[in-house]
């Protein structure tokens, strides 16, 4: 198998406007810190605050304050804990040093992040199929449109499979963003087998020669057993159309969620096969640090991270960065 690496996409490309002045797209670091904003409100107001005051020593009381505000982001107790004891010890009894802490802090998460990201992975002939997955609400849909934008603008053909038949309203909002996207959708009637649904959209990449074919699944909870065992059964489908297919088992996990996408992930990881997250709802949540215990706990690649509601608004995720957002400001008076 190959890695998928996006090229510059076609409006950066194309050519016969260039005398149009193009307002400047924000940067990655922009763009997190923008999205991590309110993640990184909670440290700027608890921590910076906990740090300003003068003459403190790192006492107890001060240990406790300070895992309280790191809990708070959601980065997990075992994250707030190795921080603490860190403090702790390079500190103990003595007078607070802000640099000292915020170094911790930053040590810390990028060890727990480092090496949780990685490439989508890429078929080595033929078409690239990606399962995604996850809870109801989690935000599949639109990161499918996301992905999908990246595809398309790299250049590459893409067919959609609406496999979340249950619900119409998934169904018409992946149409729509097929649409608006340029890609190809193959769709069934209002609860017809997504099994069916996912082998007619590999047939349809197979034969129409599409470069990625994703697959939408309807949203269930990890304790569904019957929903669960759907998910096998369309993995069982696809990987006879293609024996190493799906190529890529996406969960997307909502931000907003907090600690309680962990229990979202526990189920899926086994009964989908997952291979990566995608972090969505980045920009709408102050728990934009549940992706350290995540990812520790799992073990799974973070692909991307979703920071806004447009197609464009899907970074892929870059653990230092990530890290850099979260922080931004904590020192600044």
């Amino acid at each position: 198998m190959a890695l998928f690496r996006f090229g510059k996409s076609a409006s950066e490309s194309s050519s016969g406007e260039e005398d149009q002045p193009v307002a400047a797209k924000p940067g990655v670091f922009d763009r997190l810190r923008a999205g991590l904003s309110k993640t990184a409100q909670v440290l700027n107001t608890d921590v910076r605050d906990l740090l300003k005051q003068e003459g403190r020593h790192v006492d107890a009381a001060f240990l406790e304050e300070l895992r309280g505000a790191l809990v708070r982001t959601d980065m997990g107790p075992s994250a707030a804990e190795s921080i603490v004891k860190d403090v702790e010890e390079r500190l103990r009894s003595r007078v607070v040093d802000p640099e000292v802490v915020v170094e911790s802090i930053r040590r810390t998460l990028s060890e727990k992040l480092a090496g949780t990201t990685g490439d989508l992975i890429k078929a080595s002939s033929g078409p690239t199929v990606i399962l995604v997955t996850g809870v109801n609400g989690s935000g599949k849909t639109t990161s499918i449109a996301k992905l999908t934008r990246r595809f398309t603008e790299s250049g590459l053909r893409v067919v959609l499979g609406a496999g979340d038949t249950f619900r119409a309203a998934a169904v018409e909002q992946l149409s729509m963003w097929a649409g608006r996207l340029g890609a190809d959708i193959v769709r069934g009637d209002s609860g017809s087998d997504p099994a069916s649904i996912a082998h007619r959209a590999v047939a349809q990449a197979i034969e129409g020669s599409f470069d990625i074919c994703i697959i939408d699944t309807a949203g269930r909870l990890q304790n569904q057993s019957n929903l669960m065992q759907e998910l096998g059964k369309i993995r069982r489908v696809i990987s006879k159309q293609i024996p190493d297919a799906p190529h890529e088992v996406l969960l997307v996990i909502d931000a907003t969620a907090g600690q309680n996408a962990l229990a979202q992930a526990e189920g899926f990881k086994e009964a989908a096969g997952c291979t990566g997250i995608v972090l969505a709802k980045l920009d709408g949540s102050a728990r934009g640090g549940v992706i350290v215990p995540v990812a520790e706990r799992f073990e799974l690649p973070v692909k991307f991270v979703g920071l806004g509601e447009s197609a464009d608004d899907l970074t892929t995720f870059d653990p230092e960065a990530f890290v850099d957002a979260m922080l931004e400001g904590v020192l600044k008076p």
